[in-house]
């Protein structure tokens, strides 16, 4: 072993170490469940908060400074291009509300926060929704070039399909709609665990609580020059401005970069929390966490392939990220309530199909045990 193979296996075994998930959490796409320097850095925080001492206030308020850092270090974006905001849902509702008119396009079988912002803001002489497709159509290049119109001014996808695992082909789709569209991405389902080229995004908007394992309550909105110049701060507030500790009853100007679409002082457990769970991302790569979970989702595939369970999401490497879904026609109550009865953690949708999704950290055996119990519904 080279000493940088040795040093990365530790770099991996001190991740892995603090995290403490039981064996049978495979559900990682609904959140994912942070580690001990997360429950750490937010006992320390509030510990800060409650003594009061001097200074604590700018200590508090920095965490939002160390989210944004580690957050550009590993998206590619420039600092000055990265804010934070409440939620991806909140961003997403920001940059709706930002774009002054035209048409966007999006899959109608997104998940609801990708389409309630567009949908409330076409009555208002904003940027109005087009949706195309159905649940479980996979927004692939060829499926946007056919719904483009000349009233399209962006394009909102999610970088990994939450219903059926599918990883957009974001170099595809920014080829299809051109220089002048925006592409907006939602990378809650894929960041932290897809190695993707986050900078083809006009706008990427990404929550703590899943993949990066950093909790509720903040996410990271960043942006292309086109993107920063064409989305308004229509949805902003008094910390992204100039001059905000300046009351003196005037409306000040918005800050020069991606702060100002910040609407309020944001929790700093939350940016704390956030600052944590990135930065241990950062100590191993996220190459290296890719490679360990599309390892992890292909022996997943295959347990569920050998006992005869249908999967419903994509195989092709290229194509997935960390979500199995599993066809179990018509019984996917009793399937769920039979994994929850193992100490299996999942996701139901609908009747017909559960949503397992693996991380670096979840460990194999359960594959086997997930698809003997899922065997029985297929």
């Amino acid at each position: 072993m080279t000493q940088t193979e040795h040093d990365d296996a530790a770099a991996f075994a001190a991740y892995q170490a603090s995290f403490s998930e039981v064996p049978g959490y495979l559900n990682f796409a609904s959140y994912g469940p942070p580690s001990s320097r997360v429950h750490d850095r937010i006992e320390h925080l509030v510990r800060l908060a409650g003594e009061g001492a001097v200074g604590a206030t700018e200590r508090l308020e920095g965490e939002n400074l160390r989210a944004r850092e580690s957050f550009s270090r590993l998206s590619g974006f420039p600092l000055d291009r990265v804010g934070m905001t409440g939620s991806t849902s909140l961003g997403l509702f920001q940059v709706a509300f930002g774009l002054p008119g035209g048409s966007v396009l999006v899959s109608a079988g997104e998940f609801p926060s990708n389409i309630y912002p567009w949908l409330r803001t076409g009555g208002i002489g904003r940027a109005r929704v087009d949706l195309v497709g159905a649940p479980g159509t996979r927004m692939t290049p060829d499926v946007v070039a056919r719904s483009l119109t000349s009233d399209t001014v962006a394009v909102s996808v999610s970088a990994v399909d939450f219903r059926t695992g599918y990883r957009a082909d974001l170099a595809g789709i920014r080829d299809v709609i051109g220089p002048d569209r925006l592409l907006v991405v939602d990378g809650i389902q894929g960041f932290g665990v897809a190695d993707l080229e986050w900078t083809l995004a006009d706008v990427l908007i990404t929550g703590a609580q899943k993949w990066v394992r950093g909790t509720w309550g903040v996410a990271a909105l960043a942006f292309s020059p086109q993107g920063l110049e064409r989305v308004e701060p229509v949805l902003t507030g008094w910390t992204g401005v100039t001059d905000s500790r300046r009351y003196d009853g005037v409306e000040h100007r918005p800050l020069p970069g991606a702060e100002r679409f910040s609407v309020s002082n944001l929790s700093p457990y939350a940016t704390g929390a956030f600052a944590e769970a990135l930065e241990l991302m950062e100590s191993v790569g996220a190459r290296a966490i890719d490679g360990i979970v599309s390892t992890h989702a292909a022996a997943l595939i295959e347990e569920l392939d050998a006992a005869g369970v249908p999967v419903l999401s994509p195989r092709d490497r290229e194509q997935r990220a960390g979500i199995v879904v599993a066809g179990v026609s018509g019984r996917a109550a009793d399937a769920h309530a039979a994994l929850a009865a193992a100490g299996i953690s999942a996701t139901r949708h609908g009747e017909d199909r559960i949503r397992l999704s693996v991380h670096a950290t979840t460990r194999s055996e359960v594959f086997s045990e997930a698809a003997k119990v899922l065997a029985d519904f297929a």
